[in-house]
């Protein structure tokens, strides 16, 4: 309750916030004697939040699906095929978790743009799938390792061959595991922002948290359309954690009592 209540405090906070009269400074949290809803059909005006919408929406659809192909690709080679070198891969992809987004930030910088891709949405996907990577292949990693191993065994059995195996026995009981973490996937992308404030200058092609930064900078003043234009930008990241928590949790509960 008490961590509940540390979580909900700030957003309420902005609600309060959002709803005083235009042009006034906040007192705190308290709710206003006549609420402004018109503020949020401000801030949905001079934020432009159906181009961040489709902007932000190109971007999960250009790193989430390609990121599980290739994490699904990668932990099922290196979880259940004999790949030489894979316990090196291994400590490797677990070196590229203790990088920190930061500390690559600049390099990443002069290589997108010797690659012509500045202010474009490849910008953003290329080297968010690279730095997401480390984290998804070792979830999928630890996934197909946790497969028992007779199911796989009776498959090699009936003749199916390594593919038909990944697509018919191992993609079926994978599911549980790529829903989690296409979740996590699309919550990281969605809420990503030093790359999209680094490597893109048009606010309208950033990613929604991207875009709060040049909003916050413009009208970091009026403290009531910024507290509403908040609240509009991370409102979707809401409705879907909101959406799919059960689907998440039961995610993490089946693949921690599968064996």
């Amino acid at each position: 309750v008490a961590v509940l209540v540390l979580t909900v405090l700030p957003l309420l906070s902005m609600l309060s916030a959002a709803l005083q009269p235009p042009g006034t400074v906040p007192l705190g949290l308290q709710w206003p004697s006549d609420p402004h809803w018109e503020n949020f059909a401000e801030a949905f005006r001079v934020a432009r939040l159906p181009a961040l919408l489709a902007s932000s929406s190109v971007i999960v659809l250009g790193v989430v699906p390609v990121a599980l192909m290739f994490a699904t690709l990668a932990g099922y080679a290196l979880g259940r095929l004999r790949v030489p070198g894979s316990r090196w891969v291994l400590v490797v992809l677990v070196l590229g978790l203790t990088v920190p987004f930061e500390s690559i930030t600049t390099p990443l910088y002069y290589q997108v743009r010797a690659l012509g891709l500045l202010n474009t949405p490849w910008a953003i996907i290329l080297p968010l799938v690279g730095l997401l990577m480390p984290f998804a292949v070792i979830w999928m990693h630890a996934h197909f390792r946790g497969v028992p191993a007779e199911l796989a065994e009776a498959a090699r059995v009936d003749g199916a061959s390594w593919w038909q195996e990944l697509v018919r026995v191992q993609l079926p009981l994978a599911r549980p595991a790529l829903s989690a973490l296409a979740i996590l996937l699309f919550l990281w992308t969605w809420n990503q922002y030093l790359l999209a404030i680094v490597l893109v200058d048009d606010p309208l092609k950033r990613t929604m948290a991207g875009a709060l930064g040049a909003f916050q900078g413009e009208y970091g003043t009026d403290l009531v359309l910024l507290s509403a234009g908040t609240l509009l930008i991370i409102t979707p990241t809401i409705v879907v954690f909101l959406i799919f928590q059960r689907q998440f949790v039961r995610a993490l509960l089946q693949g921690a009592v599968k064996g």
